[in-house]
């Protein structure tokens, strides 16, 4: 058995909840993800980037860019798909027919092109995408590839281990769920290497449904803020007899994620943004009332009370993943829905002046091929996984709207002009939130780590 500090540490909040708590539900995962191991990192100021917040939209599976931002009215049949390229608000930039709120939007956002990577499975993808780093030891099977503690953070992880906070508001949200399919977790969803106190939160509820809630936020019936108080103090008494025995920096360790806890039950600052009723009727009809429209909004309003990082994954793990009936499902079940829930999300950043202040992004783990096909257990043709070239997309926090970075060949094969990888998108990130890549933490055994290896996209903010 391990006896470290740190797996005493462990227990002790364990023997705590159980004795004190009562049943609070879900705050051992909280007290987990509060926890600070020593020496994960060097704590740097308030951020001074040119966002606060960043709002990552991830379409699952990854998205066809040939029919919904780069589409080929030109290329052979075939090839250039069932939709039509309509005009949007920025002369010259066309999108898909089924995107016309976004066309009307174009001056609000910009668009890649030339994304690309050389991973062609879902699992290294999505690691690559939410990380910006290659999987590390990464196997032919998918089943060697799944979420593991091998993994580098992910961005949210690794702001955490660099700018962490006890106020009670996490540095990352990842919703609606998680991304699972049956054996497989994907990886590159939570602290990685870094351990569980670095995890974001991860949302497992829709907030469309009339239930939602997140019982981790809540205290439970029959437990007041006067008898948690008094917890405490009894706690307190407690904590002074161990720390005698401990030793005063293991005291101050718990110490340290004690307090942080007990902000998060006795503070309604996050509790207060999941509950999606105290948003106007009108509001939640304009973001649609489905599951993608009202993760866009959850997300807004955690970006409100001042959570760096959100994650809003628009479906399950292989929603976007047009093998069979590509244009059918983008057609009746994606693209309207996302339409409506991220055009809703412009106008509202923008109305409250939160768009100069919040990254939005939105891009899949790769693209789809140029041909359409029918692949393997397929019935109706759609398209296979397509990591050379693919588009993304972004919006506020000084990107320059209304233009085109990048461009793919004439049928969407491949980059014609320089090409932008997940690790440029990791790096903007981090730059956009005041992090430069040269940024250094530090992992369990202390050595440094370089926080991230890409480039700043710089054409986002010049319009170059």
């Amino acid at each position: 058995m391990d006896h470290s500090p740190s797996v005493r540490l462990r227990l002790t909040r364990r023997d705590w909840l159980s004795a004190t708590c009562a049943g609070m539900v879900g705050l051992p995962a909280v007290i987990d993800r509060l926890a600070r191991p020593a020496q994960a990192g060097s704590s740097i100021g308030a951020a001074t980037g040119r966002a606060k917040s960043v709002i990552l939209i991830l379409l699952t599976g990854g998205a066809s860019h040939q029919d919904t931002f780069d589409l080929k009215p030109q290329a052979p049949e075939g090839i250039r798909g069932e939709f039509k390229p309509i005009d949007t608000s920025v002369a010259g930039l066309q999108i898909c027919e089924h995107l016309p709120l976004l066309a009307a939007r174009a001056r609000q956002y910009a668009l890649i092109r030339s994304m690309s990577h050389t991973e062609g499975s879902h699992l290294p993808g999505t690691h690559k995408t939410l990380t910006g780093r290659v999987m590390p030891l990464k196997r032919d099977s998918d089943l060697d590839n799944v979420l593991s503690r091998r993994d580098w953070p992910c961005y949210a992880a690794a702001y955490d281990a660099i700018r962490p906070r006890t106020d009670g508001v996490p540095n990352g949200v990842t919703l609606p769920h998680r991304l699972i399919e049956g054996p497989l977790t994907w990886p590159g969803q939570h602290g990685g290497f870094m351990g569980a106190g670095h995890d974001p939160w991860q949302i497992t509820q829709d907030p469309n449904s009339p239930t939602f809630r997140d019982d981790s936020l809540h205290l439970p019936a029959g437990v007041t803020i006067e008898r948690l108080n008094n917890r405490e103090s009894l706690l307190r008494e407690v904590d002074q007899q161990r720390a005698r025995l401990e030793g005063a920096a293991s005291e101050q360790a718990f110490a340290d994620q004690h307090s942080a806890a007990f902000n998060l039950l006795t503070s309604g600052k996050v509790s207060q943004a999941f509950d999606m009723d105290r948003e106007p009727a009108s509001v939640r009809d304009r973001y649609g009332r489905h599951m993608f429209g009202q993760s866009l909004l959850l997300a807004r309003r955690l970006v409100q009370v001042g959570v760096p990082i959100v994650q809003a994954n628009m479906g399950i793990v292989q929603t976007w993943d047009t093998h069979d009936n590509n244009f059918v499902k983008l057609k009746d079940r994606l693209l309207p829905p996302l339409d409506r829930g991220v055009s809703a999300l412009l106008d509202d950043l923008a109305a409250t002046g939160l768009l100069d202040e919040t990254l939005v992004l939105m891009v899949g783990e790769f693209g789809r091929t140029p041909k359409i096909s029918l692949t393997a257990g397929a019935t109706i043709p759609g398209r296979d996984h397509w990591p050379q070239v693919y588009s993304a997309f972004f919006a506020g926090a000084g990107v320059q709207g209304g233009q085109v970075i990048g461009k793919s060949d004439d049928i969407g094969a491949y980059p014609v002009t320089r090409s932008y990888t997940p690790e440029d998108l990791g790096t903007t990130i981090f730059d956009a939130l005041g992090l430069p890549a040269s940024t250094e933490f530090h992992d369990k055994l202390g050595r440094p780590i370089q926080l991230a290896t890409g480039q700043v996209i710089e054409s986002l903010y010049s319009g170059a």
